[in-house]
């Protein structure tokens, strides 16, 4: 073997794998200058790399949490779909049943009125009237229940909700004071909402 010849332990590495020119790369890429005399700044390369570490941390908790608003976001809006329509659903026949109240009014006013007549008066054929329309407004009165339409408690001594109950007049009243003392039109309710409030007098208490 002559003295040109190097041996296995004078072999390097190629230059690519060399310890010095990985560090120098990794400085290069870090933007980090070289120590004294070209020798790899560890220490600067440390810092750099910890510096990166922290931004892409920081990176990874600003997506997260928009992700996180993002689905929240989202929730709420499904959310507030579900109930708009379930209430839709609820009172999908509010307009409609608005528009029978007439018709439940007018029907109670004619067996208002026979029964102030007197029913046993009447002969055969008015009585099977009356019956038919009683009959009818019985019907009418349970369908609209069975969609969520009921009548507004209002009976005289009931206590007066202006939520409820719209007062059209203080007349003094057996009943107490600040209480419903008559009922003038019947009010509705569709679904715990009121359709139209019931028109009644409030009692202002025995009169002196």
């Amino acid at each position: 073997m002559t003295s040109d010849t190097p041996t296995d332990f004078e072999t390097k590495p190629p230059r690519e794998l060399q310890g010095e020119d990985a560090a120098a790369l990794t400085e290069a890429e870090l933007n980090v200058e070289p120590g004294a005399e070209g020798e790899p700044n560890l220490k600067a390369v440390i810092d750099a790399l910890a510096a990166r570490v922290n931004e892409l941390e920081t990176e990874a908790k600003a997506a997260r949490d928009q992700s996180l608003r993002a689905y929240a976001e989202a929730e709420n809006v499904r959310k507030r779909a579900e109930r708009q329509m379930a209430e839709d659903r609820q009172y999908a026949i509010e307009k409609f049943a608005r528009d029978l109240l007439g018709v439940v009014d007018n029907l109670g006013r004619a067996l208002q009125t026979v029964d102030m007549a007197g029913r046993d008066k009447l002969d055969e054929p008015m009585q099977r009237l009356v019956d038919g329309i009683d009959l009818t407004s019985r019907e009418l009165a349970q369908a609209l229940a069975r969609h969520g339409v009921k009548p507004v408690e209002a009976a005289p001594g009931a206590a007066f909700d202006p939520n409820k109950h719209q007062a059209v007049a203080q007349i003094p009243s057996i009943q107490p004071a600040g209480s419903i003392a008559e009922l003038f039109q019947g009010g509705f309710e569709i679904n715990g909402r009121v359709l139209r409030a019931a028109m009644v007098a409030v009692s202002a208490g025995a009169a002196n």
